[in-house]
């Protein structure tokens, strides 16, 4: 597995299908939903197997100091394989080398045991998506 940046446009397309599939799509979302307005402004990656996209994950400064991790998605086809926590590594690397001493995310009720996993702790309830998917707000001092 090679997590790196994404080079071409058919990585791209790839990147974007597999944030809409796992994240926006069992809810019934359209196609280009999982994209936000601030794209440009995110570090991007993505878990590459075979030139397959497993997983995929970005980063955004918040402040001088603080970065957040958006739009995690890994395939459900390899979840619980270490796909996930090899992102989460590769996304606190970035963000340390930017000078980021805080990581913060918006977890899925779900998920909350994954980032638990990754050595982040629950701050807050934060919003609830579609209606029906519970976030909360998680940190981590890196």
């Amino acid at each position: 597995m090679e997590i790196r940046t994404l080079n071409t446009q058919a990585e791209w397309d790839a990147y974007y299908h597999l944030r809409w599939e796992v994240l926006r799509k069992p809810w019934n979302q359209p196609l280009g939903s999982a994209k936000d307005i601030d794209e440009n402004a995110f570090y991007h990656i993505a878990a590459f197997e075979d030139e397959k996209i497993l997983g995929v994950g970005c980063l955004k400064m918040i402040n001088e100091h603080e970065a957040q991790v958006r739009f995690m998605a890994v395939a459900n086809s390899v979840q619980r394989k270490g796909v996930g926590v090899s992102l989460m590594n590769a996304l606190e690397v970035e963000a340390f080398s930017r000078d980021a001493k805080k990581v913060v995310l918006h977890a899925r009720e779900i998920s909350i045991p994954f980032y638990e996993y990754c050595g982040y702790t629950i701050i807050e309830k934060s919003y609830l998506l579609f209606d029906s998917i519970q976030h909360y707000l998680m940190s981590k001092e890196i």
